[in-house]
């Protein structure tokens, strides 16, 4: 045979088991039904693993972003020396922004503070307080390196920062991050285990199937292409399905929950900023578990049940 009749012939041949993986999803309902719903739970689970993820991370961001640094500036330093100050911190490494507080403005929140008792500093003004630059760090983990680079700047009188809590902040992101990556790990480890053995049901309910094939002359491809290409079909409509629940949970939880993170002065992160990794996520897991399960369950059965075929 020459090369192109055997590249038509495989081309043929892909076309062929492919149209049967698509046809297997239609015959075998039940067993369809049952493996959507499996892998549906997982990335649910998977999913709302990760939003709360997110949610957590906003939180935590916003209490780092109130955890900011007062870098007092020397009385005798001009106006010039300021503003090169200022840019010289903006500028810094791990900085995220910086705000020019004047002494006056200082004074009128110190007065705001005190309420009543304003009127003992009424009459001594906001020549005893110095201007300053209010400093937001960006990674709280390198809060300490960051506040001792601005304090050898030229022309700092003083720098007041809280390293204790942008320590615990640091601790906390760390310890969600990696609880969130073990979380994901099991359920995709759990997914793929319980796809793997529901397509192993599906194998034994068409064992005659199987066997046919086999004792025709079909490669243990022959016989594996359809249920891979039946576990990735399986896999989308899983993720698909997944997918619309999973935005439907959401923006019933934000509703529920707007009032309690009003409280901690945050809002739910929008859907929208987390639907594109969702989607990616949601798919590629789908396809890769699918196929994989099938993949992993036919090799298993078809070493259980006969003498493999070898001319692969």
């Amino acid at each position: 045979m020459s090369r192109k009749n055997k590249l038509n012939k495989g081309r043929f041949n892909l076309r062929y088991l492919t149209k049967e993986g698509f046809r297997n999803v239609r015959i075998h309902k039940l067993m369809t039904v049952a493996s959507i719903t499996v892998m549906l739970s997982c990335l649910i689970l998977i999913g709302g693993a990760y939003l709360i993820y997110e949610n957590i991370q906003s939180v935590i961001d916003r209490v780092g972003e109130q955890n900011v640094v007062m870098v007092f500036i020397e009385d005798e330093c001009d106006d010039a020396s300021e503003s090169a100050l200022g840019e010289q911190i903006r500028t810094t490494p791990n900085v995220k922004d910086c705000v020019f507080v004047s002494k006056d403005e200082s004074y009128s929140a110190i007065l705001y503070d005190m309420g009543e008792s304003a009127s003992v500093l009424q009459d001594i003004g906001s020549d005893f307080l110095p201007d300053a630059y209010k400093v937001t760090i960006t990674d709280m983990e390198e809060f300490g390196a960051t506040v001792n680079q601005i304090k050898t700047y030229e022309n700092v009188l003083h720098v007041r920062e809280n390293g204790e809590l942008a320590s615990r902040i640091a601790s906390i992101q760390n310890a969600v991050g990696l609880v969130s990556i073990v979380i994901v790990v099991i359920l995709l480890t759990v997914s793929l285990f319980i796809i793997a053995n529901t397509v192993r049901i599906t194998m034994f309910s068409r064992s005659l199937e199987i066997s046919i094939m086999k004792a025709v002359g079909a490669t243990n491809w022959f016989i594996r292409w359809p249920f891979i290409v039946e576990g990735i079909i399986i896999g989308l409509l899983s993720a698909a399905c997944s997918y619309g629940l999973i935005f439907g949970l959401y923006v019933a939880a934000e509703k529920v929950l707007a009032s309690m993170f009003a409280i901690l002065g945050n809002t739910m992160v929008p859907f929208e900023n987390c639907a594109v990794t969702l989607a990616i996520a949601f798919s590629a897991t789908g396809v890769v578990t699918g196929a994989v399960g099938s993949f992993i369950s036919l090799g298993r059965y078809l070493k259980e049940h006969g003498k493999v075929v070898t001319n692969e």
